[in-house]
């Protein structure tokens, strides 16, 4: 024991300690569990669109396109958006055209702005070219499997689903940064998914994959209905349940791939996530802090003086911290690896921290101010 605390103190020290380390025991329990499959197929697969907005060139583009060409399903369309013509990725577009002669591959070139959110918008000027009534919504650096669209539509043939979403692992490019980029999300988001899934919860929906019927997506006003809002994916999962219909949780789990170039971009894109979650699940974010596990636990171990129970409950949440990097990591990961955990879940925490003091983020090219509704604008916007 470093000093005597009083008495209430090393109680709240104990208590928060402990609820860092229950919670590390939960998601431990939660990432060991098997995702179930979806309980039958349909006798007949609906024609499916996928529609994959689009900007600029990264490292694994072309290969997270190319997975989304190579799908083992009977009829599907891909349409691909992108503003500008002077976007490099249309020439990667051109490329998948050539490779995949007898697919459906088509490409929307539209400039039109419809809010805030450029995604959003894109989606808006694509939607024209969506032939098929049950759609596929995917961000540009999600990579899957062949099977991956057989088993996301399958639940939309329930009439009383809404929304299928999947969860997704970073893979790191090489480098410190996009290390703890993936860290963040294997490690902090994968595992809140899980626990909430486990739990009975589905107020989620995210960008890796969001498949709805048309006839969902035109009841909650299209597209149009969140072009203001940041968190696009999270909303369209909020509409269709404000309107009776359930999230779906696929058992797929998809990549997605991290490159950070330095720590500023790191910064910028944590973030984001961070004061997103925040506009649209105020109370939830609030109580997250115990998602943050091992410097959780030791915040609690230092307030209350280093008390014996402290201590102990600060033992219990390194070491399933330890087994849960376990769990998730590849075969074979360097020892550096590893010896970077703490200073990606401090970077973490404090970014968690950091996420109250303002309203602003970044997203590629745009500083963007957040209001409580989750809606965004441009600060170009707000200046003229």
């Amino acid at each position: 024991m470093i000093g005597a605390a009083p008495a209430w103190l090393a109680i709240c020290g104990a208590g928060i300690a402990a609820a860092a380390a229950l919670y590390l025991v939960v998601a431990l329990l939660a990432m060991l569990r098997k995702a179930q499959p979806w309980p039958y197929a349909p006798p007949e697969w609906p024609a499916v669109t996928v529609l994959k907005p689009l900007f600029g060139v990264e490292a694994e583009t072309y290969a997270c396109l190319r997975s989304f060409c190579d799908q083992a399903y009977p009829q599907f369309q891909i349409v691909f958006g992108v503003r500008a013509e002077d976007d490099p990725v249309i020439a990667l577009v051109r490329r998948l055209q050539q490779e995949f002669p007898e697919s459906d591959l088509d490409l929307v070139v539209d400039g039109r702005l419809h809010g805030s959110n450029r995604k959003v918008g894109n989606l808006i000027n694509m939607m024209a070219a969506a032939r098929h009534d049950h759609l596929v919504i995917a961000d540009s650096d999600i990579r899957v499997e062949p099977g991956y669209l057989a088993k996301v539509v399958a639940p939309l043939l329930d009439p009383g689903v809404g929304v299928v979403t999947c969860a997704y692992r970073g893979y790191p490019r090489p480098g410190l940064w996009s290390l703890l980029g993936s860290q963040f999300i294997n490690e902090w988001f994968l595992p809140s998914v899980r626990v909430a899934a486990w739990m009975g919860s589905r107020e989620f929906a995210f960008g890796a994959t969001i498949a709805m019927r048309r006839g969902a997506l035109e009841d909650i006003g299209g597209f149009a209905a969140i072009a203001d809002q940041l968190a696009d994916d999270y909303q369209l999962g909020e509409l269709t349940r404000r309107n009776g219909l359930r999230t779906v949780l696929s058992e797929v789990e998809v990549e997605t791939a991290v490159d950070e170039e330095n720590f500023t971009a790191l910064v910028r894109h944590e973030l984001r996530w961070l004061r997103t979650i925040r506009a649209v699940r105020p109370a939830g974010y609030v109580l997250s802090f115990v998602t943050f596990g091992v410097p959780v636990a030791a915040f609690g171990g230092v307030i209350g003086a280093a008390a014996a129970p402290a201590v102990a409950m600060f033992a219990v949440a390194a070491v399933a911290r330890l087994v849960l990097h376990w769990r998730v990591a590849k075969a074979g990961e360097p020892l550096w690896h590893w010896l970077a955990l703490p200073l990606g879940d401090m970077l973490g925490f404090t970014l968690w921290c950091w996420g109250f003091a303002a309203r602003n983020v970044r997203w590629r090219q745009d500083r963007y101010l957040l209001t409580r509704s989750g809606s965004v604008r441009r600060y170009e916007d707000l200046t003229r």
